[in-house]
């Protein structure tokens, strides 16, 4: 009966060790920047680089830009893809090892394949290649070997080589990872800035983030409507005002004239600069006290300008009305929190 090979049990972590680890992070940072400045300076500076032929290349692509590795590669391909797709250029991550197993039929002669490969010699890219090439789509490959066959068979190559991996034993791809990462985020960074990609489109392809949030959220979307706005005529009494203002729990009300228009706006601020005059309220109405020309905002406006009237003046309410000064709508600050615009 076989003996289970037992491994060595942990050693304890004390402050040597702690010493050990903080010294070998640094050197890791350390060794990945080095290897990322080299990268840098090995761009060509020249106009018909492979860099910049590879960002011409991808430009003109008809189609979409295909991801592909194996192993580390594959997950840093991955995020490549994911990348490219949320900066305005069509992407899509294949596994170079499914790609010889049907996924090859996600990649048409209009598309662009990104090969990632440190050796550049994985046998699944060059079982791959002569598929790609009868098919007509070109080839990028991104490899840390120029010498290697995947360099020389794609249509442009871009070097990613490190002088050594940030492993103590020189194995676990780290720097090589992370020089491959860094040149996707560059093309997609050069892509999306020749195609004029603004702060819009990426919110559009990010409607569940904050900046999405922010840029795509109009005020109908979050302003109270219909039977939930507070709303009384000039001519009510202030005690029936106050009704209003707390049936309808926005700490305000609107006062319209009889086309529903906003004329003016009575909050709880109002009746507690009221209360300390001493004023009777039973003899008062409502346009006794209220504030003329309220500040308004359109339904169709960002509910981020909202907020930055609110900021500006200090209120927390604010009447939302038409081209025609129509009362349609009622904001409160907490309306904007609870949609995550602030």
């Amino acid at each position: 009966m076989s003996v289970p090979h037992e491994k060595n049990p942990p050693k304890a972590f004390d402050i040597k060790s702690a010493q050990r680890a903080l010294d070998l992070a640094r050197e890791t940072l350390q060794i990945e920047a080095d290897a990322l400045l080299a990268l840098k300076d090995r761009l060509s500076d020249s106009a018909d680089g492979s860099f910049v032929q590879a960002v011409a290349l991808l430009l003109q692509c008809s189609g979409r830009v295909v991801v592909s590795g194996i192993g580390k590669s594959g997950h840093i391909a991955r995020k490549i893809a994911a990348t490219l797709a949320s900066t305005g250029t069509p992407a899509l991550f294949v596994h170079a090892a499914e790609a010889l197993h049907g996924d090859l039929g996600m990649i048409t002669e209009n598309d662009a394949l990104i090969a990632i490969s440190n050796s550049g010699e994985a046998a699944e890219f060059l079982a791959m290649i002569p598929i790609i090439r009868r098919m007509g789509a070109k080839l990028i490959a991104i490899t840390g070997n120029e010498a290697s066959s995947l360099a020389k068979l794609a249509d442009i190559h871009l070097d990613a080589r490190v002088d050594k991996e940030a492993c103590p034993l020189n194995l676990a791809p780290t720097a090589s990872t992370t020089a491959a990462l860094a040149l996707g985020d560059a093309l997609a960074v050069a892509l999306l800035d020749a195609r004029g990609f603004r702060e819009e489109d990426f919110a559009l392809s990010h409607p569940g983030g904050a900046l999405g949030r922010r840029l795509l959220t109009h005020v109908r979307d979050v302003m109270r409507r219909g039977d939930a706005i507070p709303a009384v005529s000039r001519d009510t009494p202030l005690p029936a005002t106050l009704l209003e203002v707390t049936r309808k729990g926005m700490a305000m009300t609107a006062v319209v004239d009889d086309a529903f228009r906003a004329i003016g706006i009575f909050t709880d601020g109002d009746l507690r600069r009221l209360i300390e005059s001493g004023q009777d309220f039973s003899k008062l109405k409502v346009a006794d006290v209220m504030h003329a020309n309220p500040r308004t905002v359109g339904p169709d406006q960002l509910a981020v300008e909202a907020v930055d009237v609110m900021e500006q003046f200090r209120i927390n309410q604010m009447l939302v009305t038409d081209a025609d000064g129509k009362l349609v709508g009622a904001l409160h600050i907490h309306d904007l929190t609870r949609a995550k615009v602030i």
